[in-house]
């Protein structure tokens, strides 16, 4: 990655970024921060393309250069085709967040094979498909960041949750693989691990629930989706220069 300003260590000028799952939650505040630092960014959606061009317009109201592209991480042609555009219109890409994902909950004595399968695909390896599609390119420009969004339950488990725990566990080995693997070619790799984010889907648990939850947190508080991205935003940048296949916990304190 190129020398940043002194003056601004966090900046990413000229950078191309493409975020999957970049159209709400907290792709959404990810791909706006990373477009706030100077980079030109792809948002992939699946489904939702209305919020997508939203995304895009924010960051073309920014100054950056943005475009939206619709494909299902966990299908291998059209990660291959989204890969293939962005390239021609942003330029190669020299950031991937991994950050799709799905949740299908439900304990292990009635989940279904579909239930487990599609977590799995979309979680774990929807972000091996899009790592293997760019890190051709940041292999010949001798650089590039990963920064996969894991889960602090990746790390802990969550009752109901095995096939989301199992899937985000995996995308830390994936990302410590990865980091041996592309080192020597300046390619970093690293996870953001969140804890409970205040998202559209925590947002809809019950007051009970949520205040259970807080006892389990020491800072006594959900975090915001910028938290994350702040994260994701310092591992993109020359900042973390020097750090790779290291897992940071965003989850006031849930890891310790």
């Amino acid at each position: 990655m190129a020398n940043s300003p002194a003056n601004n260590p966090l900046d990413l000028k000229e950078q191309v970024a493409l975020v999957t799952g970049g159209s709400r939650g907290i792709g959404r505040r990810i791909a706006l921060t990373l477009a706030q630092a100077g980079a030109h960014v792809a948002i992939n959606f699946v489904s939702n393309r209305s919020l997508a061009e939203e995304v895009v317009e924010q960051i073309r109201s920014l100054g950056r250069q943005s475009l939206c592209v619709q494909a299902d991480v966990k299908v291998e042609e059209q990660v291959s085709q989204m890969v293939e555009e962005i390239s021609r219109e942003l330029g190669k890409i020299n950031i991937l967040v991994n950050n799709a994902g799905v949740t299908r909950d439900n304990l292990i004595m009635r989940m279904s094979r579909e239930e487990w399968q599609e977590v799995v695909d979309v979680n774990l390896t929807g972000a091996f498909l899009c790592s293997r599609a760019v890190v051709r390119d940041m292999v010949k420009q001798r650089s590039g960041a990963i920064i996969n969004i894991s889960s602090v339950v990746g790390l802990r488990g969550n009752p109901g949750q095995s096939n989301y725990c199992s899937a985000k566990a995996g995308l830390i080995g994936l990302t410590k693989s990865l980091a041996r693997e592309l080192a020597s070619r300046n390619i970093r790799v690293n996870a953001v691990a969140p804890g409970y984010i205040l998202t559209d889907m925590t947002e809809r648990l019950s007051e009970e629930l949520k205040s259970r939850i807080l006892d389990y947190i020491p800072l006594g508080s959900f975090g915001d989706p910028q938290d994350v991205a702040d994260a994701v935003l310092f591992l993109a940048s020359p900042m973390a220069r020097y750090i790779t296949g290291q897992i940071i916990l965003v989850d006031g304190g849930m890891g310790i």
